[in-house]
């Protein structure tokens, strides 16, 4: 078994590797940085997904872990990574509030309008405007004169 197979599409049909994988996502939700970083320096791929399309970080980033997001995003989680529902893990936090990931996901460069319903739109879903100050105003595209 090699990490580097952790994303292929039969890779669900090697029990060690799909355990593998379940206990990796696990250590996202719960916030296990010193796990999760001890794995990914193993050679895990840090953009590891679940069958759902959801990366380490969105996990993270979804159950309010600031420490364990900042970990991924320095050893190179892509930051707007939608999962299969076009979901970022910036839209999640927003909707969760969970503040210091918010922050740091648009510190690490997300994007407030990538995916569906984008971070912006779900922070005024949920009455969370304050998160306005943390990204640049919505460009509107150039009219015809």
């Amino acid at each position: 078994m090699s990490f580097d197979d952790a994303n292929r599409p039969d890779a669900a049909d090697d029990p060690e590797l799909a355990e593998l994988a379940g206990r990796l996502f696990d250590m996202a939700r719960s916030g296990d940085t010193a796990s999760l970083v001890t794995y990914l320096q193993a050679g895990v791929p840090v953009n590891l997904t679940n069958q759902t399309g959801d990366t380490l970080l969105m996990l993270a980033a979804y159950h309010g872990h600031g420490e364990a997001v900042v970990a991924l995003l320095g050893l190179g989680a892509d930051v707007d990574r939608p999962n299969d529902k076009n979901q970022t893990p910036l839209a999640g936090a927003v909707f969760k509030s969970h503040d210091d990931v918010v922050r740091a996901l648009v510190s690490a460069g997300a994007s407030p309008d990538a995916g569906t319903p984008t971070a912006r739109d779900a922070a005024v879903m949920f009455g969370r405007e304050d998160y306005a100050s943390l990204w640049p105003p919505r460009m509107e595209p150039e009219r015809p004169q």
